[in-house]
């Protein structure tokens, strides 16, 4: 590889790295939130969340990086246009694919990182996240124990711990429990604790009333020495959490279980997940041939009327949206499966063709003017509103 290739390869990737690093956190962060309840609602460790949060990375870097690689690309090539770089490089006689090859080597070596990660390492996450966040919804203990709280189970069902005692028994527990229809059950007991029954949990209550309301309107108070409670209610299949297709193998989705119960219901979605595995791998090399065609020839600073980065982005957002359009048609209509593959090929060859002829790749110019008409409205109306303030602060000061 020239002197000039790698350079261009290590600025691309450099900024390819820090691109897809504050991408990634931005989108975790966003994902994590999203699961927070893991630790509110069923009293898990910190330890247990951020298991679950790491398990999130692999399923958010095969969308994450095409990104980052367009960002990475466009922006390396319009700063060496900015510096006149590309116009050495052109002057010096190099050939075109002095700045093409470093570019299409990182995009190959992102696509070979989706694919692996897509196909190798995200299916096992997904189903490790799945057994954490079932054995989370099961653990009896930590949505009984925590002193001081009224809990919601489940629509009907609620339960209140007054405190925990050094024996590690229950005292002062609370169980409302209206799931019947017409029919109300308030539990009060002083002591308490969860036992195994069999294969089942149960809370055993001592030494309490049962206050009982009927349909009709009739009120019955039952005092009770022991009263065994079933915790079934609160049961999640954790040995065996359902795996939507998503998380399961690729290997797996070439060949399913005839007799899995949601294979039978909805085939068209494995047929969907084995696609988008093996194409979304080839979404960073289009990605790259679009900032290629965008921002790969040395151009004066009066041709481009948008900045070539927006214009990369923009093209990136509206075919990542295609795919994910076709991907959801995919579910009810199979014939949109060779949509999914079609549009990442179809893309490539025509960033391919904007670049083997040498013209550059815009947005339409009503697009690009209403883009920047936009901005320009939006610049006004903050600056007027920072001048409102500003006078509305002085006539204060001033009175």
């Amino acid at each position: 590889m020239k002197v000039v290739e790698r350079y261009i390869l290590r600025r691309a990737f450099v900024l390819f790295i820090a691109a897809l690093a504050w991408t990634l956190a931005i989108v975790w962060t966003t994902q994590v939130l999203a699961r927070i309840d893991l630790v509110t609602d069923s009293g898990q460790s910190a330890l247990t969340f951020f298991q679950v949060a790491s398990l999130i990375i692999p399923s958010i870097i095969p969308i994450v990086v095409p990104f980052a690689l367009v960002v990475a690309v466009a922006q390396t090539l319009s700063v060496m246009n900015a510096d006149s770089e590309l116009v050495v490089i052109n002057a010096a006689g190099s050939s075109r694919l002095t700045v093409i090859k470093p570019v299409i080597l990182l995009a190959v070596a992102a696509g070979v990182l989706c694919f692996v990660v897509q196909n190798g390492i995200d299916p096992y996450a997904r189903q490790r996240n799945r057994e954490l966040v079932a054995s989370a919804r099961a653990d009896f203990l930590t949505l009984l124990i925590q002193e001081g709280t009224f809990r919601k189970v489940e629509d009907g069902l609620f339960v209140q711990i007054g405190e925990r005692l050094p024996d590690g028994r229950l005292g002062q527990i609370f169980v409302a429990d209206s799931r019947q229809e017409g029919t109300d059950l308030v539990y009060y007991a002083k002591t308490g604790a969860v036992v195994d029954k069999a294969d089942d949990k149960v809370l055993l209550m001592n030494d309490g009333v049962v206050h009982r309301r009927t349909p009709n309107g009739d009120i019955s108070v039952i005092h009770f020495t022991s009263y065994a409670f079933d915790l079934s209610a609160f049961a999640t299949d954790s040995d065996d959490p359902i795996r939507l297709p998503k998380d399961q193998t690729t290997a797996y989705l070439m060949h399913p279980d005839p007799n899995d119960a949601y294979f039978k219901r909805s085939p068209n979605n494995y047929t969907v997940e084995l696609t988008k595995r093996f194409t979304e791998w080839m979404f960073p090399i289009a990605f790259a041939l679009i900032a290629l065609a965008v921002a790969g020839d040395a151009r004066s600073h009066r041709e481009a009327r948008i900045h070539p980065l927006i214009t990369a982005i923009s093209i990136a957002l509206i075919v990542r949206w295609f795919a994910f359009f076709a991907e959801g048609k995919a579910k009810s209509d199979t014939s949109f499966v060779y949509v999914m593959v079609a549009i990442p090929i179809v893309m490539s060859l025509i960033s391919a063709w904007f670049i083997r002829t040498q013209r550059a790749m815009e947005l339409p110019i009503g697009w690009a003017e209403a883009g920047l008409s936009l901005l320009a409205r939006l610049r006004n109306a903050v600056t007027s509103g920072w001048l409102r303030l500003a006078g509305a602060a002085s006539r204060g000061g001033s009175a």
